[in-house]
C-alpha cells in the first residue's frame, strides 16, 4: 500500500461535487478553466479573480472578482474550515505555498528557503529556478492542455503511467526537512484544483511543528516544490 501520510488532501469524495469554485487568474488558462468547468458543474457558483477587471468580465461576466493575485490568495483563508469552496490556480504563482507562507506570517516567524539540492535527484525531471523552487514532472514533452489525467495510461504516449507524482513527493527524504504535499485534483480535462480546507490543513500541520518544511503542490504528473522554515509563534 502506498504511504500517503505526508499528503495533505486525500478527502476528495467527502466534498464533491464542488458547490463553489474560484478560478485564480483570468488569462489563457483561467479562460480554459472557466469554459471547461461550467458545463461539468453547472450548479456551482463560479467566480474568477484577477487584477484586470476587463479580462475578468470577458470570461465570467458579473461573477468576476477584480483583485490583485495577492488579495486573491489571502481571501482563501477567510472561509470557514467546513466550507466547500474550491480553488483553481491559473496564475504563475505557487498559490498553496504562498498562502501558507502568508498565513504563518500572521502567527509568528517564517522564512522562505531555497529547496535543498537533495530533492532534485529524488524527483523526475527536476527543474530548479532562480527563486529556489523546483519543478518536477514525469513528462519530457509538452502535455496536451486537455489531458484528463487517467489513472493508468498517459494520454500522450499511450503507455502505462509511471505512478503518481504526489506519492513520489510524499516519500522525499532530506535531512532536516519534512515534506508535505497538497494534491491537485482533476476537476475537468486540464483543470486541477483543491478545496480551501486542504490549505488550512497544510498550514495547521506546519504551524504545529517548528522546523524546515518542503511544501509541494502536485497532480499525478506535475509538481512545484518550495521550502520554508517556521520558527513558531
Amino acid at each position: 500500500m502506498t504511504d500517503n501520510r505526508n499528503s495533505a488532501a486525500h478527502f476528495f469524495p467527502d466534498i464533491f461535487p464542488p458547490r463553489r469554485i474560484r478560478v485564480l487568474g483570468a488569462g489563457r488558462f483561467g479562460n480554459l478553466a472557466v469554459q471547461r468547468i461550467k458545463p461539468r458543474f453547472p450548479d456551482a457558483l463560479l467566480t474568477v479573480c484577477d487584477r484586470d477587471p476587463v479580462r475578468v468580465a470577458q470570461i465570467s461576466g458579473e461573477l468576476g472578482v477584480a483583485a490583485e493575485v495577492g488579495e486573491c490568495i489571502s481571501s482563501i483563508g477567510k472561509a470557514e474550515p467546513d466550507d466547500d469552496l474550491w480553488f483553481i490556480p491559473s496564475v504563475p504563482v505557487h498559490v498553496g505555498f504562498e498562502w501558507v507562507l502568508s498565513e504563518l506570517e500572521r502567527r509568528g516567524s517564517v522564512h522562505r528557503l531555497a529547496v535543498p539540492e537533495g530533492v532534485d535527484r529524488q524527483v523526475p525531471n527536476a527543474l530548479r529556478v532562480a527563486s529556489g523552487a523546483v519543478y518536477a514532472s514525469f513528462a519530457t514533452f509538452l502535455c496536451p492542455d486537455c489531458c484528463n489525467e487517467p489513472e493508468e495510461i498517459c494520454t500522450h504516449t499511450g503507455k502505462k503511467r509511471p505512478g503518481n507524482l504526489y506519492d513520489v513527493l510524499g516519500g522525499v527524504r532530506v535531512p532536516g526537512f519534512e515534506a508535505l504535499v497538497l494534491r491537485s485534483w482533476q476537476l475537468a480535462p486540464g483543470v486541477g484544483g483543491y478545496p480551501g480546507r486542504s490549505l488550512r490543513q497544510l498550514a495547521a500541520r506546519i504551524g504545529a511543528g517548528p522546523g524546515a518544511w518542503l511544501v509541494a503542490t502536485s497532480c499525478r504528473c506535475h509538481a512545484v516544490i518550495n521550502a520554508l522554515e517556521w520558527s513558531g509563534s
